[in-house]
């Protein structure tokens, strides 16, 4: 008997869950936190040692959604269209899906 795969939403958006802020899957952290954070310097270790409740499939989603979502996030683009911060090594990004795997947003070397 086949059984459907459980798809994870990492990225979520509730009116009545952060103000509507979109958030991450499991967490009290919006995107835009997990972008100040990489602004401010963190790097993916960091974040998963000081948030452990972030995942790294997480993390790169809300990456990945800012890129989807630049109006709302332009404070945390590079004039080159990067995100701010240290992003993900090639290592680090290996296995995530081809979605996540963005050139200068979720991998920054």
């Amino acid at each position: 008997e086949a059984r459907a795969a459980v798809t994870i939403r990492w990225v979520l958006s509730d009116p009545l869950v952060m103000n509507g802020e979109p958030f991450c899957y499991g967490t009290r952290l919006t995107v835009r936190n997990v972008l100040e954070l990489r602004r401010s310097g963190y790097s993916l270790t960091e974040m998963l040692k000081d948030h452990p409740e972030l995942k790294r499939m997480g993390v790169a989603a809300a990456y990945a959604y800012a890129a989807a979502n630049r109006p709302r996030y332009a404070e945390f683009f590079e004039a080159d269209g990067s995100l701010v911060g240290p992003g993900y090594s090639e290592a680090e990004a290996d296995g995530l899906p081809s979605q996540y795997r963005v050139p200068g947003v979720v991998i920054k070397g």
